[in-house]
C-alpha cells in the first residue's frame, strides 16, 4: 500500500534496520566532531564539492562550521545537526560538547535498545539524569554577583573559555575583556543588539578596542567641520535635496529659459529658509536620515556645522 504513494527507487526501513540507521547515522556525526573537542582538539580540512562553490578549502575546528558544511541525508544525523545549529544560535558556544554528548547517549541507548529495554523507558531515565545533575551543578555553583570585582573574573574566564576555540584563541585575553566591558555597560540587559559592531579592513586584532561613545560609520559633507566639542545635535527624517512641487497630472510650461531660472531659484529659496529653520534651533551637528544635496551641503558648511546624512 505504501508503494502506491512512494516515487520509484524509495525504499522503505522498520522496525530494527531504521533504528540501527538512525544510531549509526547520529554516531558517526558525533564521532566526526569529537576529535575537535578541547584545548587539544584538531582542526579539519573541509572542502566544497559544489560546482557552483568554486570549491574552496577551509580550516576550521568550530563544531557549528563543519556541521554546517557536511551534506548529510539521514534523518537522526540531521537531527543532532539542528541540536548544534540551536545551540549556536542561542548561546553561540558548546557546538561540538552538544553534537558529542548527544551521540554518547545515543551510543548507549543503543545498548540498552539491545537489551529489549523500551525507548520511552530510556528516555525517561534521561530526565532523571538530567535533574540530577542540574541539581548537582546548581549546589557547585557560586554566586559573585554582588562582589563586582569577583564577578567580573568569572566573566573573564567564562569569555576566555569561549574565545579557546575561535581564530581569536592568541588573542584571547584582550578580546574576552572587550567583550565584558560591553557586556557589562548592558547594566543588566540580555539584548546584544545594544552592541554595535564596526569591521574595518586592515590592521591587526589588537587593533579592536571598545569606544565609550557611540560610532557612526559615515561620511561628513565637503568642506565642514571634522571635530566638534560639546556638540549639539539635531537628528532628523527631512528631505534634504531640493523641494518640488508634487501636483500630479499638471504639467508647467514656459516660453523662456529665464522662466526655468526663476522657478529653480524659487527651489532653492525654500530649501535655503529650511536650512535656516534647522540652524535656528542652535544645533552644530545635524544628522539627517535621508540624502542631503550639495545645496544645504554648502549652507551648512558655511555655518560651520558638521552635516552626516544617509
Amino acid at each position: 500500500m505504501e508503494q502506491a504513494y512512494m516515487e520509484q527507487g524509495t525504499s522503505v526501513d522498520k522496525g530494527e534496520n531504521a533504528r540501527l540507521s538512525s544510531f549509526v547515522g547520529a554516531i558517526a556525526i558525533a564521532d566526526l566532531v569529537k576529535t575537535t573537542l578541547g584545548p587539544k582538539g584538531m582542526d579539519k580540512i573541509l572542502q566544497s564539492v559544489s560546482p557552483h562553490n568554486n570549491q574552496g578549502i577551509s580550516v576550521t575546528n568550530d563544531g557549528a562550521t563543519i556541521l554546517r558544511s557536511v551534506q548529510i541525508d539521514n534523518a537522526a544525523a540531521k537531527v543532532l545537526v539542528d541540536i548544534a545549529k540551536v545551540q549556536d544560535d542561542e548561546v553561540g558556544d558548546g557546538t561540538t560538547s552538544v553534537a558529542v554528548l548527544c551521540g554518547e547517549l545515543l551510543r548507549e541507548a543503543e545498548q540498552l535498545v539491545a537489551q529489549r529495554i523500551h525507548p520511552q523507558t530510556i528516555a525517561q531515565g534521561w530526565r532523571l539524569a538530567r535533574a540530577a545533575a542540574r541539581k548537582a551543578l546548581e549546589g557547585a555553583s557560586i554566586d559573585n554577583s554582588n562582589d563586582e570585582e569577583e564577578f567580573r573574573k568569572d566573566l573573564t574566564k567564562i569569555a576566555q573559555t569561549t574565545l579557546s576555540s575561535k581564530l581569536l584563541t592568541h588573542e584571547k585575553s584582550h578580546f574576552a575583556s572587550l567583550a565584558v566591558d560591553a557586556v557589562l555597560r548592558l547594566k543588566g540587559s540580555d539584548n546584544l543588539e545594544h552592541i554595535q559592531i564596526l569591521k574595518k579592513a586592515g590592521g591587526s586584532l589588537r587593533d579592536s578596542y571598545l569606544e565609550d561613545g557611540f560610532l557612526l560609520d559615515k561620511e561628513i559633507g565637503v568642506g565642514q567641520p571634522h571635530r566638534v566639542e560639546n556638540a549639539k545635535i539635531l537628528i532628523a527624517n527631512t528631505s534634504m535635496d531640493t523641494d518640488k512641487i508634487k501636483i500630479y497630472g499638471s504639467k508647467v510650461k514656459v516660453d523662456s529659459m529665464s522662466k526655468v531660472a526663476d522657478i529653480e531659484e524659487a527651489e532653492k529659496n525654500k530649501m535655503r529658509a529650511k536650512c535656516e529653520k534647522i540652524i535656528a534651533h542652535g544645533c552644530n551637528v545635524f544628522i539627517n536620515r535621508q540624502l542631503i544635496y550639495n545645496l544645504p551641503e554648502s549652507i551648512f558648511a558655511e555655518r560651520g556645522i558638521m552635516a552626516i546624512e544617509h
